[in-house]
């Protein structure tokens, strides 16, 4: 039986290469420079060290940018999901909280370790927030044809107000343990956080891989005219890749609002936009929409957290990180460039002339 293997041209063309490149060129810097970024140990029977605090700390951003891909793919963007966040964390913080309004918190109240409402009750309207926010968005740009960017400009500037009519404008501290577990817990040695990104990736899979839907938000994302005349509900698709997103959102803004055991409305979330927005060019899904890889949006996340934890680790202010990733950006959208793929495949060529040559 002979095996087939792939071509280095159809290797480079591949939507994963040149993420799993840069994230491979980042491991490397870290490798000659800081080779105890790799340092991994177990303490309590978890494991610690920057890889699973890479891992971890992007777990949110993970699973924003698979929103976000949906989103870009159909020719759209979602400003609001750092929003949404707020706005999902502050409902699942106030609903877990003992004391709501205020009410102050006493020894006693912490002491009993109780909550007013059943946590299974908590996560459902935690996500069911985020998902009404997504369907908001999704309701303005595809029946009431609004700009993607306008219409969720709207949720993005009133969100964090409604987080703090929420939270009656109070920086909201949960005391309850069990709702802790969602950011902070561990399964077999890994955070929690990473279980909760790969069943979220799962079911967004199989919905647009296994099904006609990846499939119609590719081709809205490509001509809405076309597909409508092809029998296409643009309306529809739209609705659901923005629901989707507000779907992600709100789990990413639960398992936030659970590592840090409470919620500021005016700081969770905060320009999670621009990093899902990043993660998701950095996976090569363009913004005018069309073909997409949810894979290739989760190792963008990924490449934006390695660089910050990077960038810590070599001493660089927090407030230049921002212009980092910046660059960090810009060379990797000038790797996608067509000038770059045509001098990459002169070189390939005549490297294949001299070994043809050669032999």
């Amino acid at each position: 039986m002979q095996i087939k293997v792939p071509s280095l041209k159809r290797i480079r063309e591949n939507r994963l290469f040149w993420p799993i490149v840069a994230l491979l060129l980042i491991f490397l810097v870290d490798l000659i420079f800081a080779p105890g970024f790799f340092k991994i140990g177990i303490l309590d029977g978890h494991l610690y060290g920057n890889l699973i605090d890479v891992v971890n700390n992007s777990a949110p951003l993970m699973l924003v940018a698979l929103g976000m891909t949906l989103v870009i793919a159909t020719g759209g963007v979602d400003l609001s999901v750092g929003a949404v966040i707020a706005i999902s964390a502050a409902m699942g913080t106030v609903l877990i909280n003992p004391a709501l309004g205020n009410e102050l918190i006493t020894n006693d109240i912490l002491a009993a370790n109780t909550t007013n409402t059943p946590l299974w009750l908590v996560v459902i309207i935690n996500i069911a927030a985020g998902t009404v926010c997504g369907l908001w968005n999704g309701f303005l740009v595809s029946r009431g044809k609004i700009s993607p960017m306008v219409a969720t400009l709207i949720l993005m500037v009133a969100g964090r107000g409604i987080a703090q009519l929420i939270t009656n404008g109070q920086i909201m501290t949960v005391y309850y343990k069990p709702y802790w577990w969602f950011g902070n817990g561990f399964i077999l040695g890994l955070p929690v956080s990473i279980y909760i990104v790969l069943l979220v990736f799962i079911i967004a899979w199989v919905l647009v891989r296994k099904t006609s839907i990846g499939l119609f938000i590719e081709s809205v994302g490509v001509s809405a005219k076309s597909s409508y005349y092809t029998g296409i509900s643009e309306k529809n698709i739209r609705l659901f890749a923005y629901a989707f997103c507000g779907f992600c959102s709100a789990v990413a803004g639960l398992i936030l609002s659970s590592y840090i055991h409470g919620c500021d409305a005016n700081n969770i979330g905060l320009n999670y936009e621009l990093d899902a927005i990043f993660a998701v060019v950095i996976g090569g899904t363009l913004m005018t929409g069309g073909r997409f890889s949810l894979m290739a949006s989760v190792i963008g996340a990924l490449i934006i957290w390695t660089f910050t934890i990077t960038m810590y680790t070599f001493g660089v202010p927090a407030n230049a990180l921002l212009a980092g990733r910046a660059i960090l950006v810009l060379v990797i959208i000038l790797l996608y460039s067509d000038y770059t793929r045509r001098i990459l495949n002169r070189l390939f060529e005549r490297k294949g002339r001299r070994n043809v040559t050669a032999n």
